[in-house]
């Protein structure tokens, strides 16, 4: 089946939606808040919030370079399947949680069975998508991050109808029958004929090249910047959404994330296919096309900082996810001008380390400024930290081509 011309997309679309899943389970959470905090008084404090939000993150950023390591030497389908069973079982078990510590628990074991899924994900369809499709299928995939990070909005909302534990059983439910059907229907990539024999090297092989490549330091670096506001906007955009516009969090978390997954995706979809078009004219046109897509989040992030209008606050938010997604969709088509197919899920594990080590440290941080009464300026201060890494990026990277092989 994986032979046929129409199985990429396929792999595309079942992909799409352990994406949603991943996202979607992890970001339930965040609007969950007030209902939980009936039941489990230590999350009234957002600083323990953030510690609860951050220890997901620095578990799922330490596993991150160890999944890419583990997804160029095995068989990702089964990491993916298997990946997701887990995740879904804890989402399942939060349900029963009935202290702060065992959430705490819990939140550090989804860490690391999710980090395995998004090295595996992204290599898989980045060869099953080779140089022409390449930015638009992975773009077509992200937007079922977007679509999970939506929904998880809706966390409140069903909570409030039901209860936050049935909430996590029937997401956990559902994730887990959804692994079987991926027993079924996603197969790994078999290169052609005609493709070189992949060299036996050791886990460890590939950090060794990747490390010595400058170009890959520049990736990043570039991809841990803007992960500051990326994981700022996941996490705690619904409370600055809730604070500032006087709105209780049942109505501030479908708004905020809806409004950030819709015009992301219409972002991964646009820069998708900018992008790939545009590197066919030239060769830094996937990068020129992420740097334009950072570029929107600059004023955006300044006036989700200091807008005080729902007008205001919205057009900040479309504008956000509209240049975040197109930033999204070519961070994997950007590795591959610079990394062999070899070695790529290690790259996006890395990769997934300081962009989520950077998600852990904002979370974190901000939890202070929520207390402090803070938060807006500081959204606004990571609009200038973004265009500096954005200058930076337009001046090191230089790619000479489209898809990089070794010699």
């Amino acid at each position: 089946m994986n032979r046929k011309k129409y199985y990429p997309w396929l792999v595309v679309a079942l992909l799409w939606v352990v994406a949603l899943l991943n996202y979607l389970d992890r970001q339930m959470l965040a609007t969950m808040k007030p209902a939980m905090q009936v039941d489990i008084t230590e999350l009234k404090l957002a600083t323990n919030f953030g510690h609860l939000m951050a220890v997901f993150l620095w578990i799922y950023g330490m596993m991150s370079p160890l999944a890419g390591m583990i997804a160029d030497k095995t068989n990702r389908k089964w990491l993916i399947v298997g990946s997701l069973f887990v995740w879904s079982g804890v989402t399942f078990g939060m349900g029963y949680a009935s202290t702060y510590h065992q959430l705490y628990v819990l939140r550090a074991i989804m860490g690391v069975s999710e980090a395995l899924y998004i090295p595996a994900g992204l290599s898989l369809i980045a060869d099953y998508h080779q140089k022409r499709t390449r930015s638009l299928a992975v773009g077509l995939h992200m937007t079922g991050l977007y679509f999970g990070q939506a929904l998880g909005g809706f966390g409140a909302t069903i909570a409030s109808n039901t209860s936050w534990q049935a909430t996590f059983h029937t997401f956990g439910y559902i994730g887990m029958a959804y692994a079987l059907v991926l027993v079924w229907l996603l197969k790994e990539y078999r290169p052609t004929a005609t493709t070189p024999p992949s060299v036996t090297r050791t886990p460890f092989s590939g950090l060794s090249v990747l490390l010595r490549n400058g170009s890959f330091w520049m990736i990043l670096l570039y991809f841990a910047i803007p992960s500051l506001p990326g994981w700022a906007t996941k996490n705690w955009l619904p409370t600055l959404f809730s604070n500032n516009l006087n709105i209780p969090m049942a109505a501030a978390g479908p708004l905020s994330t809806i409004t950030i997954a819709g015009s992301s995706f219409v972002g991964v979809i646009f820069g998708g296919m900018l992008s790939d078009a545009w590197v066919n004219k030239h060769i830094k046109g996937r990068i020129y096309c992420s740097a334009i897509g950072l570029g929107l989040t600059v004023p955006a992030l300044l006036l989700l900082g200091f807008g005080n209008s729902l007008l205001f606050v919205l057009l900040a938010a479309l504008g956000f996810g509209l240049g975040f997604g197109m930033f999204d969709a070519n961070n994997m088509p950007i590795l591959c001008q610079f990394v062999d197919t070899k070695h790529r899920a290690t790259a996006y594990g890395l990769m997934n380390m300081v962009g989520v080590f950077s998600g852990a440290f904002i979370t974190d941080l901000l939890g202070r400024f929520v207390d402090s009464g803070h938060l807006g300026r500081a959204f606004a201060v990571l609009a200038f930290i973004v265009l500096a890494v954005v200058l930076l990026q337009l001046s090191l990277l230089k790619p000479t081509t489209n898809d990089f092989q070794e010699e």
